[in-house]
């Protein structure tokens, strides 16, 4: 464990800032942190799993909120509101009302005339010169042309494991263990965010296939309690995220038939009165849980693949139990016809990649500063989810902008000041 270099006070511009930018639809809840602003727009409309949620909390003394989404309710800087398609993970959206970069600050960017997007390119080394400073990037083109790109400076943003890969894979006389890797930290700490899921089937229609994934979520138990006797907390929230193939391989109970006429029948009543309660918790930093370049395996550019090594702490798997068992205390309060528990188990992959090149003070503990400028390489940045110190309880996405706000300010802020010295 260790500490963050900012507090929350320093990043809740920040957070605003990227809520009003991009279009964040929500309310707050009874156990959110202060905030300088509301959500820039209201809350989009529940769902009947929402619905479910909040008479399971009421019933049990606990507190279903809206779920803030990236996702706009209303229409906002010149963006259609959500149709409700149902289509929003795994897919773009058509009327650009999902907040995501593609639909909002790169087509700002791009029309500034100085932003060039070079697509289906792929850089495979950062170049430093003898004093260690970055010179550019090595990257293969979309005909596959390895080019040079010379640059003042370099921003890395591949997330928690492409950015450690390229840091390792980005060896020289001045970094022989990979740049900006002298502290030996550069793709340790690895964090998965830990989680676990139940399922249930309702008397009636619920139709979750339709709008957004969720509406309401619980953070009763977002806070560490000490009576717990283990680390952690998490959120939990009622969804369907599955599409009908998706949902007939894995969406039907576990003791379901998985072929037949049973099978088929199972999956037309209950795709549509299905609800997956979803726990969302932390995963500690273990400076065993790491990114390293595989000895053997080869990307299609012939450079070593990456390759993940991760095991659970015991506190990650004792806070998924914890909060599986609230979470089909709930689907029983909600009035489910059947609930199951999937088994928490140790986790294999994830979904969000955090803290392979954590942010600090001490250069000998981490691997960029609080401006997310890498200790042994001034004009070279890193801002991702890989500078996480910590995993958070959920999913990264805005603390992540937030932080790139953060950092963009403090990277003009040195330019100008002649801070950043390039080669």
């Amino acid at each position: 464990m260790a500490d963050w270099p900012i507090t929350y006070a320093e990043l809740e511009p920040y957070y605003t800032k990227a809520e009003q930018e991009l279009g964040i639809s929500g309310a707050p809840g009874p156990f959110d942190a202060w905030r300088s602003k509301p959500y820039p727009l209201p809350p989009l409309p529940i769902k009947s799993s929402g619905a479910l949620m909040e008479k399971g909390a009421r019933k049990l003394g606990w507190h279903a909120q809206p779920a803030p989404m990236a996702v706009i309710s209303q229409p906002y800087r010149g963006r259609s509101a959500c149709s409700h398609c149902g289509f929003c993970e795994f897919y773009g959206c058509e009327v650009k009302a999902k907040s995501s970069t593609l639909a909002t600050v790169i087509p700002e960017a791009e029309k500034t005339g100085h932003c060039e997007i070079r697509p289906n390119s792929y850089v495979r080394k950062i170049e430093t010169d003898k004093a260690g400073r970055v010179t550019g990037v090595i990257y293969f083109d979309d005909k596959k042309t390895e080019t040079f790109q010379k640059a003042k400076a370099v921003v890395v943003c591949a997330n928690g494991a492409e950015t450690a890969r390229l840091l390792l894979l980005s060896k020289s006389s001045s970094f022989p263990d990979g740049l900006a890797n002298k502290s030996g930290l550069v793709g340790k700490y690895l964090m998965f965010n830990s989680g676990a899921a139940g399922g249930a089937v309702f008397e009636h229609e619920l139709n979750e296939f339709k709008s957004v994934a969720v509406s309401r979520v619980l953070h009763d138990f977002y806070d560490v309690d000490p009576k717990r006797g283990f680390y952690g907390g998490g959120g939990i929230d009622f969804r369907l995220d599955a599409n009908p193939i998706g949902f007939a391989l894995g969406g039907l109970a576990p003791d379901s038939p998985r072929w037949g006429a049973e099978y088929k029948k199972l999956l037309r009543e209950c795709f549509t009165r299905s609800v997956i309660a979803l726990a969302h918790a932390t995963s500690l930093p273990m400076e065993r849980n790491t990114v390293t370049l595989d000895d053997v395996a080869r990307d299609a550019w012939g450079l070593p693949a990456l390759r993940i090594t991760y095991k659970d702490h015991p506190d990650d798997l004792k806070i998924s139990k914890f909060l599986l068992d609230r979470a089909t205390e709930l689907l029983e309060a909600a009035g489910a016809r059947k609930k199951w528990a999937y088994p928490v188990g140790e986790q294999s992959f994830g979904f969000h990649l955090l803290g392979t090149c954590r942010m600090g003070n001490d250069p000998k503990t981490s691997v960029v500063n609080k401006y997310h400028q890498a200790h042994d390489a001034g004009n070279l940045f890193i801002c991702d989810g890989s500078s996480f110190v910590t995993s958070g309880r959920g999913q990264p996405t805005c603390t992540i902008q937030a932080l790139a706000y953060r950092a963009a300010d403090n990277i003009i802020r040195m330019a100008k000041a002649g801070e950043i010295k390039s080669a």
